[in-house]
């Protein structure tokens, strides 16, 4: 029987993380040695006044041929700070493909009216779900690798929810997407321990094997080297110990379509950089 095994178990949390430092009242200021500055968070039944999301003008998207419609959802956790700017997205339900990116982008773009407490703007927690009517094609890559390309139909729709077990206080991070920026930029290396709290998985990815490895009966382990961004989504993946017949490619594929509960330090998620080894065995 031929089985292949996917990504087993993180082997180094890379001491690496970024504390990007911001001096908006939105993103308090974080210079080394600074305890960052903690908000309340309210959410519904709190007493406080939900936000309101503010229309955008957004171009509509040219409808063409599509011969392979994906409709799905992407469920996503949302903070909207007193400037009803949305901060801190993670995922809720992620899908573990691009339409978990156009996702992130379409909440990221979003405004909102700021909620309220007693008529003064406080920061608010919820979930969107944002659904996605998308079109899927297979082509082929620079390396003439047959891979799968997304892509929009129509602008996404979301609808709020109430954000379960949320967190009383938080640490604001940057608003935006933030595989927008340079992570090399403001990495800053830190030991993952008792103040910095390791991401987590959010599904399971199963790395295909080639059909050259499987024709030669080769396999092994390829170590991946990535940086699980705030959002929990994947960056620079790198192969940092190699293997033929296409394996790589495959690891790098898989480790792409992961999606993480984003690593966090004093109740703020920061981008860590962490190595795991992907699995190819015949059995």
């Amino acid at each position: 029987m031929q089985r292949v095994l996917g990504i087993v178990l993180f082997v180094a949390l890379a001491a690496n993380f970024a504390r990007t430092q911001q001096t908006t009242p939105s993103a308090p200021s974080q210079l080394a040695g600074d305890r960052p500055e903690r908000v309340k968070v309210y959410v519904a039944g709190s007493g406080a006044t939900p936000p309101q999301l503010l229309p955008l003008s957004l171009p509509p998207i040219a409808a063409g041929k599509c011969k392979n419609k994906v409709d799905d959802n992407v469920t996503l956790s949302v903070l909207v700070d007193t400037k009803g700017l949305p901060r801190n997205l993670t995922f809720l339900k992620p899908l573990g493909n691009d339409m978990d990116k156009f996702a992130i982008q379409a909440v990221s773009a979003d405004r909102f009216s700021p909620a309220t407490y007693d008529g003064v703007p406080v920061v608010f927690g919820l979930s969107l779900q944002v659904d996605l009517k998308g079109c899927v094609e297979q082509k082929k890559d620079t390396t003439g690798k047959k891979t799968l390309w997304y892509s929009l139909r129509s602008q996404p729709e979301q609808e709020f929810k109430p954000l379960a077990a949320p967190s009383e206080e938080v640490v604001l991070a940057p608003s935006g997407p933030s595989g927008s920026t340079s992570l090399s930029d403001s990495l800053d290396p830190k030991l993952i321990g008792s103040t910095v709290k390791a991401p987590v998985p959010l599904n399971q990815v199963v790395a295909e094997f080639s059909d050259a490895a499987r024709k030669a009966k080769y396999g092994g382990v390829c170590m991946i080297s990535l940086v699980v961004d705030r959002n929990g989504m994947p960056q620079n993946v790198q192969v940092v110990r190699h293997l033929d017949y296409g394996l790589d490619q495959n690891a790098i594929d898989a480790a792409n379509r992961y999606r993480f509960k984003p690593a966090m330090k004093d109740g703020e998620p920061i981008p860590v950089t962490i190595t795991f080894q992907v699995e190819f065995r015949l059995y």
